[in-house]
């Protein structure tokens, strides 16, 4: 088999109809939803294929949904290709809880327990901490932090996600966001893009929820990982349990070191990238992360046809 990394989506991968072919025409899948659904208290697959998309992508119910479909793409994958092993999992921001059920971290009980209940906090947290996440366009993390340590503006903000050498978003409240971003744009951005996200996360305005998450995840059984997975917010493996649990505690509030955990697995040779889940978010940055000749595929996999492209990837 080829030397692959499977990569899961986080927030804004989602659409209505994520993971409605799967659910229709595989019975563990239905099951898989269906345990989500118990665990969460949530109507996932109603607000996965009909929405609305008001109701889907708010973040106490989107967190539960994605990961769900996330896990099932999961499941399709080991049901095709039982032997294999990936060389390394990774996701971004919420998908790193589904890339720790790939690397047998959690349960598929637990992970949906987790996710459910960070969603909550975060929600907690962006209601009393109102703020949101742009995207600049054309300036590097170099830059960016340098800009930063130099504002002296009004408002919080901080750089949230390196997600590729140019595209580095920002996480902060309103008048955070205003300001640096005319900053940005003195300073040379391309462009700057609002995203559609109901809170600042990974910066200071949500660090309310980490506490709180952290005490929670207490009560959860962590195993050492059986693959090798790279965190976030360190872009480096980690393999004692309860470090886990700190690393992923600090997540919520910390910038997602996405680039840098790319580039360990492009130095690693890893030859097919796949993206499991919903959207081609992560697809369309590791376009933008690959040196030039690269001969690394990147697919993205959500679909019984997809899927069964990624499989045949792999097997070589």
């Amino acid at each position: 088999m080829k030397k692959t990394a499977i990569l899961f989506p986080g927030q804004g991968s989602q659409y209505l109809g994520m993971g409605k072919a799967l659910l229709e025409t595989d019975s563990e899948a239905a099951a898989l939803m269906d345990m989500a659904e118990r665990i969460s208290g949530f109507p996932l697959r109603r607000l996965c294929f009909d929405g609305p998309i008001e109701d889907l992508t708010r973040v106490l119910h989107l967190q539960p949904a994605l990961t769900a479909v996330n896990l099932i793409c999961w499941q399709q994958l080991r049901k095709a290709l039982p032997a294999f092993s990936p060389a390394w999992v990774s996701g971004h921001s919420l998908g790193e809880y589904s890339a720790l059920h790939a690397a047998g971290v959690l349960s598929a009980e637990d992970t949906i327990a987790l996710v459910t209940k960070r969603g909550e906090l975060m929600e907690r947290e962006s209601a009393a901490h109102p703020g949101g996440m742009r995207a600049v366009l054309g300036l590097s993390i170099e830059e960016i932090e340098s800009l930063l340590a130099q504002y002296s503006g009004p408002g919080t903000v901080v750089a949230a996600n390196h997600n590729s050498p140019q595209q580095i978003i920002i996480s902060g409240d309103a008048e955070g966001l205003e300001g640096f971003s005319e900053a940005c744009k003195a300073a040379g951005a391309k462009k700057i893009v609002p995203l559609k996200v109901a809170g600042a996360n990974h910066s200071p305005l949500v660090a309310g929820a980490v506490p709180d998450f952290a005490a929670c995840m207490e009560k959860v059984c962590f195993n050492p990982p059986k693959v090798s997975l790279l965190f976030n917010v360190t872009a480096a493996p980690e393999h004692d349990p309860a470090a886990i649990r700190a690393v992923m505690a600090r997540q919520i509030a910390s910038r997602v070191r996405w680039h840098d955990s790319i580039c360990e697995m492009i130095a690693d040779e890893v030859e097919i990238f796949v993206e499991l889940g919903p959207g081609a978010v992560l697809t369309g940055m590791m376009k933008k992360i690959l040196p030039p000749g690269s001969t690394a595929v990147c697919v993205q996999a959500d679909s019984p046809e997809s899927i069964e492209k990624a499989v045949r990837l792999i097997a070589g």
